[in-house]
């Protein structure tokens, strides 16, 4: 199992936690971005730049994230795509995405891409503190001991 990272806006503290985690577990983390980033030496962490075409980074994900591979996105329809693959998928703010609820989070997206296209909502996502850094190390801590388990057995 990998963690796949969609690094293009992925906060500095997901990837500290993340690097810490991959080293600590010996599990392999891919950061997968369209500019150049940096990462301690280790045989755990890879990076792959791709090109700056739009979702280039999402369609590089999608193409080699297989069952059970975990997957750090904010990209709701990246999220959409992977889940019915078997991959486990959670957002920067420690949220999941699953069979049960993709549906639904797709369809608010897109009513609120509607209403900021049309003027009616302005603003984008709130800011990122210590509460939503806690909500994502505690789900992908959760997440990453589950699927390494799975991967023991």
């Amino acid at each position: 199992m990998k963690i796949w990272v969609d690094a293009d806006a992925c906060p500095g503290v997901v990837k500290d936690i993340i690097v810490s985690a991959a080293i600590r577990r010996t599990t392999e983390a891919v950061f997968v971005a369209n500019k150049p980033l940096s990462l301690p030496n280790s045989p755990y962490l890879s990076f792959i730049q791709v090109n700056k075409e739009l979702d280039a980074a999402d369609l590089y994900i999608k193409e080699h994230a297989k069952k059970f591979d975990l997957v750090i996105t904010q990209d709701i329809l990246l999220a959409h795509l992977l889940v019915p693959a078997g991959a486990v998928v959670i957002d920067p703010r420690g949220k999941k995405y699953t069979e049960d609820n993709i549906g639904e989070v797709v369809s608010t997206r897109n009513l609120m891409q509607g209403l900021r296209d049309s003027g009616e909502i302005t603003g984008g996502s709130k800011q990122y503190g210590d509460r939503e850094k806690r909500a994502f190390a505690a789900s992908f801590d959760q997440e990453l001991t589950r699927l390494l388990r799975i991967g023991a057995s």
